[in-house]
């Protein structure tokens, strides 16, 4: 009985992944030096980024896209960002100095509400400093923007991972995504369930993101991106989700420490549910995704749920440009990293003691 459990839900798990293989929206060039009358106003909140700062500026300026402004807003750094960024000049570039962070917000937060209050845009495009942008990418999610007519296109970003410990766990955040949503679905479906945003590269129709309240509603929120998504959908918005593909590119961490810290920040708040149902949720998944493997040796009974999990790792692997082989080898312990995190996160959230950037969240 348990058995049948763990391959009925393995075959759901797949047959999402390999649906994800071939339908979910992947940022690509549509229209080559696509330009509208529409301004963008690209924002980038910066807190000790001196390693990304530069590389992320002129990823902007050297866009195809021509109507846009760039404001970036070093929120209180402790480091060379601001510096950096001064030093780099542009006709339309803005480098604004971060106030000082208010008692009930959170940081990045603060530094979004900032760079809004003062965007002249009709679209308001925010994307980390850690972001590589290619020449394309700001014309084709514009274009996107059009022929949609969403109010919200988001971007995951194509993961760059350079060393061993990133391995670990950085694959985590697209398995994840790509396992239990379509993502095709958080644009087709009404349903407020099939939602899914990053922070990391969120473009806006600037009117229909203050008609929702802005970052201003979601001022104490850690995962302040999965709760706008969510505020636009129940305001009957559209949000369009996409891959980054071969334009729009991000190496979250450096290390595997950042790793292990930064998804600790991000996952149980992302789901937004009950700590208890959250904790029995990653149990279970442990179970399901590990199971299998640890059991294949007693019986050839098993060999059919192992191969669902290899299916379905390939498949997210391909859509998501990452090294599928280092996705097998390593799936038993990128299973026990999520279950041991998601432990730590709920802890850390209930304490109230996660801490990023230097600073207590």
């Amino acid at each position: 009985m348990i058995l049948l459990v763990v391959i009925i839900s393995l075959s759901i798990f797949t047959v999402i992944s390999v649906y994800n293989l071939f339908t979910a929206p992947v940022l690509k060039i549509k229209q080559a030096n696509y330009n509208s009358d529409k301004l963008v106003s690209v924002l980038v909140p910066a807190r000790n980024e001196e390693i990304n700062i530069s590389k992320c500026i002129q990823g902007i300026i050297n866009q195809d896209y021509k109507n846009k402004e760039i404001i970036i807003l070093d929120d209180n750094s402790t480091d060379k960002t601001f510096e950096i960024a001064s030093s780099i000049h542009s006709t339309n570039l803005n480098i604004l100095s971060g106030k000082e962070l208010p008692s009930d917000w959170l940081g990045k937060n603060w530094a979004c509400h900032q760079l809004s209050s003062v965007a002249k845009g009709d679209y308001l495009l925010y994307i980390d400093a850690d972001v590589d942008l290619k020449q394309n990418a700001i014309s084709s999610v514009v274009y996107e923007m059009k022929t949609s007519n969403a109010t919200l296109i988001s971007i995951f970003p194509t993961q760059v991972i350079k060393s061993f410990g990133e391995y670990l766990i950085v694959p985590l955040m697209n398995w994840l995504l790509l396992t239990f949503l379509p993502l095709r679905f958080v644009y087709r479906s009404k349903n407020k369930s099939f939602v899914a945003a990053n922070g990391q590269f969120m473009l806006w129709k600037k009117e229909d993101y203050f008609k929702i309240g802005g970052h201003n509603v979601v001022k104490d929120k850690i995962v302040e991106d999965m709760e706008l998504a969510r505020l636009a959908k129940k305001n009957n918005f559209k949000v369009k989700t996409f891959l980054g593909g071969e334009l729009v590119y991000c190496r979250m961490y450096n290390s595997f420490q950042e790793s292990y810290s930064g998804f600790q920040k991000n996952f149980f708040a992302g789901f937004s549910i009950n700590p208890f149902f959250f904790l029995i949720m990653i149990t279970f998944l442990l179970a399901v995704f590990v199971s299998p493997i640890v059991m294949l040796p007693t019986g050839s009974y098993y060999f059919l749920p192992v191969g669902l999990i290899i299916l379905a790792r390939v498949s997210i692997s391909i859509v998501s440009r990452q090294n599928f082989i280092m996705n097998i080898f390593l799936h038993p312990i990128q299973m026990l990293f999520m279950f041991w995190i998601g432990i730590l996160s709920v802890i850390k959230f209930k304490t109230n003691n996660l801490v990023w950037k230097q600073r207590k969240f």
